[in-house]
């Protein structure tokens, strides 16, 4: 299985440790793929910063790279605020690329879940709908992603 990663673009610098450890280790939204199969990261961009401008053509890069599914960055689901764009950029790459898309990368961090559920930021999903196999993980999992 190839995926590719579109991060948010407040995370620019961000060297993706969290990705690719839960892209190793299948933790995250990676547990829906299985074990036995290789999984590869094949690209890794920026959404371009608000409103999202990369998302337009990046995810057709990956998919030239062989991207099977593209996956949103967890920090666009955690980050503060949470990405209000992250329906639509789901909609619009399954849509014209009819490509898979997943909501999230790493286990959330439980410092993030806690603090987003006192604030209820999460308003542009139902959570439990849009990225509940990121809240699948124990609580020990999520806060060895602190």
């Amino acid at each position: 299985m190839k995926v590719g990663i579109i991060i948010c673009d407040r995370y620019q610098t961000c060297g993706g440790g969290k990705c690719f450890r839960s892209v190793q280790n299948r933790e995250g939204a990676f547990s829906i793929y299985s074990k036995d199969e290789p999984l590869e990261v094949v690209g890794y961009s920026t959404c371009g910063g608000c409103p999202g401008g990369n998302v337009e053509y990046v995810p057709e890069e990956m998919i030239k790279n062989g991207a099977e599914a593209i996956h949103l960055a967890t920090g666009l689901v955690v980050g503060y605020p949470p990405c209000p764009y992250i329906n639509d950029f789901k909609y619009f790459i399954e849509e014209k690329y009819k490509t898979k898309v997943v909501l999230g990368t790493h286990p959330i961090p439980l410092k993030y879940k806690n603090v987003h559920e006192k604030l209820e930021m999460w308003g542009n999903c139902n959570m439990s709908e849009c990225a509940g196999h990121l809240l699948s993980e124990s609580e020990e999992m999520m806060e060895s992603y602190n």
